[in-house]
């Protein structure tokens, strides 16, 4: 009875969230609130250094994009100007760490966003993971989505990139939150010695993954920066999964591991000293 009454409070909440997300968004579109101003978003630009990365491999280029929760503060227009950004830089890969969409998934917004997804080039592969809004919007949805914009679903699973005998692996987990991550289904398929890369959409599940000593960087969002940042004294607003890594670069371990702020927004279309983000990565 208890469990029951829980569940259906949570569906009450979603279905009224997507009620405001769809009004929101049409006022704000009708207002031009939603036009793209590439002035609006930080690059941000990183050098992490990989110990056993092969020269074939060396200044290797990941944009790492996160947490776009298409249809709200980002709109068809802003999409397509965050991936003519991307493109610009001629990627050898694009990670994407999950929530591409919040709390409305109908036909029009899974045809606009796998229409924009594809656009995006690269050398070697668009590599994703979903996170707990896409759990929550539809999962198989959103991997339709990305298997019709040509990219690779990372969850639970790795990917090999190979140059002249090199190897480069791509991992990831599904999202944590939603506890769907399988992070020792994917410790059984990568190989024992080649640099491997993580994407996981909650940040602080690097405690787990850096005390398995098997991968040199992860790649996390979910947290969005808090949106609000108050110099002097951080972010105010954190999870469960952001407690310990709510954005920027860390050590943890022997890992790296970087926190995008993200492109989108979530409850409230507002960030303050809190700029959406796409992170450009070199490999050393």
């Amino acid at each position: 009875m208890i469990a029951a009454y829980g569940e259906a409070r949570q569906d009450f909440s979603y279905n009224l969230r997507s009620k405001i997300q769809r009004v929101a968004s049409n006022f704000a579109s009708k207002s031009g609130w939603r036009s793209f101003n590439p002035q609006d978003f930080q690059i941000r630009h990183l050098r992490v250094n990989i110990p056993n990365l092969a020269p074939v491999f060396h200044n290797y280029l990941i944009v790492h994009i996160s947490d776009i929760h298409y249809g709200q503060w980002v709109s068809s227009e802003r999409l397509e100007g965050i991936i003519t950004l991307i493109n610009q830089n001629h990627p050898d890969a694009v990670a994407i760490t999950g929530d591409f969409v919040s709390y409305l998934l109908n036909k029009s917004i899974e045809d606009e966003l796998a229409a924009q997804l594809k656009k995006l080039q690269t050398k070697d592969g668009v590599f994703a993971v979903l996170g707990n809004h896409d759990h929550w919007a539809g999962a198989q949805r959103v991997k339709d989505i990305l298997k019709k914009s040509n990219i690779i679903d990372l969850d639970n699973d790795i990917y090999e990139i190979n140059r002249e005998g090199f190897k480069l692996i791509f991992a990831g987990v599904d999202s944590v939150m939603m506890k769907k991550a399988q992070l020792d289904q994917v410790l059984e398929k990568i190989p024992p010695k080649d640099p491997a890369i993580l994407l996981v959409h909650e940040p602080d599940f690097a405690l787990t993954t850096a005390s398995t000593k098997r991968f040199n960087l992860q790649l996390s969002g979910h947290s969005h920066g808090g949106q609000f940042y108050i110099p002097g004294l951080g972010t105010p607003f954190r999870d469960n999964y952001t407690l310990h890594y709510p954005h920027g670069l860390y050590n943890v371990g022997d890992m790296t591991l970087f926190t995008n702020t993200g492109l989108g927004t979530n409850s409230y279309w507002l960030r303050i000293n809190c700029p959406p983000q796409i992170a450009t990565i070199n490999l050393v």
